[in-house]
């Protein structure tokens, strides 16, 4: 494929190498995008030449800053695809990548932030580097964590998946590592050096795992172990205004700055996103998926999604006007109808079904 193509595939020996290829885009993904990787995956899936994929991005800002929002809501025109269409095919490539039968190796340096999740989390390794850069900000404009984020978010630590998925907090590798959300950690220059020695070794052994363990090491120390209890404590509880309450109670530096934040979201996104974490946390990988393409379109229809978009990607004045703008405009009926589930015509299908 050739060097101007937004994704760029190649088999270099036994590896099978994806190239995110939109640098100054951040590699946000588009539809193109996960059509060229959903394409190759299944290609390689079952071919007995392939030991193992490995993705990752050109640039060093960003491997994949996340999903191209503004093609999606058509201020910048790249095509003609529905909302539909784009999160249908974007999380049936989620769902392969989770369920790919061959390690499927995700080097994470730079920013990796909501689309770029979907296509590395759920993967075998996870190699983080030191620019790596994680967070789900999606709350801030009026959305939710999304790509499988019902799924992997509940399932870390205590809290800590409640936490990030409402505040947006962002993670360098230190924490991304000590979290689980990285799986191995590497200095970003020895990264095309792993690459190669997966290439070079992978022609006399197919343990791909085996290679990764032997060239990965593990970063400093990070910081939100020291808050593990407070998060545990505060985002425990059973609503929005009752997090609020518990940190309010909390008075520590750190737990003012997470109010200070939390209120700059879309208060219907952090209730909506705080029952998909108490959903997600009882329902398998493909229920959640179907979940989320519900979710997904009942946000992009709504008031606070287009308006979030406006305020921080498009005019920049992060000012978003919500509505509601109150926690307590939004009801539990409102919060529920996100969960309605899809008519059969439109809830998710998979690669498989299609």
């Amino acid at each position: 494929m050739t060097k101007t193509a937004p994704v760029i595939v190649t088999v270099d020996g036994r590896i099978g190498h994806l190239t995110l290829n939109r640098p100054k885009a951040l590699n946000a993904l588009d539809l193109p995008m996960i059509r060229i990787m959903t394409k190759a995956l299944l290609d390689w899936r079952d071919d007995a030449a392939i030991a193992g994929v490995v993705v990752d991005a050109v640039g060093e800002k960003a491997f994949c800053a996340g999903g191209d929002i503004l093609a999606l809501t058509g201020v910048r025109k790249d095509g003609d695809a529905t909302p539909a269409e784009f999160y249908a095919e974007e999380y049936r490539l989620n769902t392969l990548i989770k369920e790919y039968p061959k390690p499927y190796v995700a080097m994470i340096d730079g920013i990796v932030m909501g689309g770029g999740v979907g296509i590395s989390v759920h993967g075998t390794r996870r190699i983080c580097g030191d620019r790596t850069l994680f967070a789900m900000p999606e709350t801030g404009i009026g959305f939710y964590p999304d790509v499988g984020g019902s799924y992997f978010l509940p399932r870390l630590q205590g809290k800590i998946g409640t936490w990030l998925a409402l505040t947006g907090a962002r993670l360098k590798a230190a924490d991304a590592f000590a979290l689980g959300i990285a799986t191995d950690y590497a200095p970003s220059d020895q990264h095309g050096e792993i690459l190669a020695r997966l290439v070079e070794d992978t022609i006399i052994c197919d343990d791909v795992v085996a290679i990764i363990d032997s060239l990965t090491g593990m970063p400093g120390q990070g910081t939100v172990v020291e808050h593990k209890a407070q998060i545990d404590a505060a985002f425990g509880a059973d609503t929005v205004e009752g997090i609020l309450d518990r940190l309010a109670q909390d008075g520590s530096d750190w737990a003012q700055k997470q109010i200070k934040i939390l209120n700059t979201k879309s208060p219907t996104a952090l209730k909506v996103t705080l029952h998909q974490m108490r959903e997600g946390k009882n329902l398998d990988f493909r229920a959640c998926m179907r979940m989320e393409l519900g979710l997904s379109l009942k946000f992009v229809a709504g008031h606070d999604f287009t308006e979030g978009v406006r305020a921080l990607l498009v005019d920049r004045d992060n000012t978003p006007h919500w509505q509601p703008d109150s926690l307590s405009a939004v009801s539990d009926d409102m919060v529920a109808g996100y969960f309605v589930p899809l008519g059969k015509d439109e809830s998710l299908t998979f690669l498989e079904e299609r």
